[in-house]
């Protein structure tokens, strides 16, 4: 292949795509905004499944350095009401068949796998074009720019890849995330702590609830979730982060003590994180020389697990279409395409509908019901 390959983007569907071409010797250039792998940090833990996101790593030829990754029994579930009540108990499963990964663990063994000079980092985009001798002209914040014949969005929720291809925004779903977090060795957490379990814990009532990761040092990590309009979300004032958490803990009122103690007693700077999705059947028409992957392709709330996991299976589905047809670069983005859509569209209405569930009118029973019926699946 003797064409320009190049990646904006380095999340997991960028670095996976890069490396599963560098490893049959086809090189991939990926421009990340953010300064250094450590800029920020990569979220919590992932649910890595065995039809797409480990058969991408298995395409990457990392498959055994993501073993050595991996939490096993991490992947408990515990299903309460707003009084504590236990409604379903799953333990974690020590078989590797769903095995949970931390996410920023597993971004750095993807990035270590690519030579150094495969990430440019700090090149934020600042403008696309097209040139007239139809490459696309990538120019960037640090006053750089280059020409490339293939272009691959790997830019997430916001891509600046996107609109090239299709007029579709991200619509807020109507639910929104603040980010909670007990230090470990808090005598004032235990109790709260002991109520997770040993993996996750979902507290859940009609319009709002509590999601809490105990790891393995004692320390908890999770999400209080809100069905709230935007314009409440944009009337908090989280520079004074105590009196955010306790007007978000009044949303809670009536809840047992220990579950609105993961939100007075939390020490994470209480970050809100709108939950936002491109339609459900998502799609484009054909253009040269661009394609997208990831969230920048199939953007959804979190709902169905499926985000990382399809994320890196677009990477490695589309590294694979270009490794059969190098020569012919239309052919490899049709290829990929054909598939991608009607995958893409099956996970985006399963998340869409399982939103639905964790925080509508019948939760928390509706949640005990979608827990109970992936359990049965699985015996």
């Amino acid at each position: 292949m003797r064409d320009t390959l190049a990646i904006i983007g380095a999340g997991l569907a960028g670095l996976t795509l890069a490396r599963t071409l560098h490893r049959y010797g086809i090189e991939a250039t990926i421009y990340e905004a953010e300064l250094s792998p450590v800029a920020r940090e990569q979220g919590g833990l992932l649910d890595i499944h065995e039809h797409n996101g480990q058969l991408a790593l298995k395409a990457t030829g990392l498959y055994d350095a993501f073993l050595r990754l991996v939490r096993l029994g991490e992947d408990a579930k515990r299903v309460v009401n707003k009084d504590g009540v236990i409604l379903f108990d799953k333990a974690g499963d020590r078989s590797p068949r769903c095995p949970e990964v931390d996410r920023g663990e597993l971004r750095a063994m993807l990035i270590a796998s690519l030579p150094d000079t495969a990430i440019r980092w700090d090149h934020k985009v600042t403008y696309l074009t097209r040139t007239a001798e139809g490459r696309h002209e990538v120019g960037f914040a640090n006053g750089t720019r280059t020409a490339i014949d293939l272009l691959v969005g790997a830019d997430g929720a916001w891509s600046k890849v996107r609109p090239l291809l299709s007029d579709s925004k991200p619509v807020y779903s109507g639910t929104c995330f603040i980010e909670i977090a007990l230090a470990a060795g808090d005598a004032r957490n235990a109790e709260s702590v002991a109520a997770i379990g040993t993996g996750t814990l979902m507290a859940a009532a009609p319009g709002k609830g509590i999601i809490a990761h105990r790891s393995a040092d004692g320390s908890v990590a999770g999400y209080v979730a809100l069905n709230e309009q935007e314009e409440w979300i944009r009337s908090i004032d989280f520079s004074d982060a105590p009196a955010a958490l306790d007007f978000i803990a009044q949303k809670f009122s009536g809840w047992a003590p220990h579950l609105i103690r993961f939100i007075t007693g939390s020490v994470a700077d209480p970050t809100i994180r709108p939950i936002y999705a491109l339609p459900v059947g998502h799609e484009w028409k054909r253009k040269v020389g661009l394609t997208l992957v990831g969230d920048a392709a199939h953007l959804m709330s979190p709902f169905a697990g499926e985000g990382a996991n399809l994320a890196m299976y677009d990477g490695a589905e589309l590294a694979r279409a270009i490794i059969d047809n190098p020569d012919d670069m239309n052919a490899s983005l049709s290829a990929y395409e054909d598939s991608l859509f009607p995958r893409s569209r099956e996970a985006a209405r399963m998340s869409a509908q399982n939103l639905k569930l964790f925080f509508g009118n019948d939760a928390p029973g509706s949640l005990v019901n979608l827990f109970g019926s992936f359990a049965a699946s699985d015996t």
